[in-house]
């Protein structure tokens, strides 16, 4: 190769690896640096599994954190009684409603030790009639995440790693909530 070609071939080069940085650094900035309205969401250094802890599901059926493994989930643990939670509730429905299920589920789990039914009604009633209904009668997942206040809520990703977590209600319905969420499921 002659000098002006292997000149031009490493401007190119160069180019392409200066554009590629440039691309790396924008995505990267955007997807991991949460707007002020998600304050409360803090992200893991280093993501752990989820536990593997059973709760109840849409019709009583009993259901795991694995088998949601695909898709970005968005495990809410609330409770009637607090008053955090139920402001939180229509929000996380918001947020459900504006992203794509098949990238992005909500899981809201009354661990408040209602029933099926109760919980169902309770959701309907505030605003968060859309989300599925779940339930955690023994407060198990509570547990098993260490959690220690609520709302608790935990971010896992599609390999079914904790990657984020929420003591408090962020401002999930905030317009640039759901833009970086949209952003970081791929949606």
């Amino acid at each position: 190769m002659t000098k002006p070609r292997l000149l031009v071939f490493a401007t190119l080069a160069g180019a392409a690896l200066l554009l590629l940085g440039v691309l790396y650094w924008m995505s990267a900035s955007t997807v991991h640096a949460p707007p002020p309205s998600l304050d409360p969401l803090k992200f893991s250094a280093q993501p752990r599994p989820a536990p593997a802890v059973a709760f109840t599901g849409p019709g009583g059926r009993v259901v795991n954190l694995s088998q949601f493994k695909g898709k970005y989930v968005l495990l809410n643990l609330w409770a009637p009684w607090c008053g955090p939670c139920v402001k939180e509730l229509p929000a996380l429905a918001a947020l459900q409603k504006s992203l794509p299920a098949e990238h992005f589920m909500v899981i809201p789990v009354d661990v408040g030790r209602e029933g099926q039914a109760d919980a169902q009604s309770f959701l309907a009633g505030h605003g968060a009639g859309m989300l599925q209904t779940y339930v955690d009668s023994n407060a198990a997942l509570l547990r098993a995440f260490g959690g220690y206040g609520l709302p608790m809520t935990a971010l896992i990703d599609p390999e079914g790693n904790e990657v984020a977590r929420a003591e408090g209600a962020p401002a999930w319905e905030k317009p640039e909530s759901v833009a970086y969420m949209r952003k970081l499921v791929g949606g």
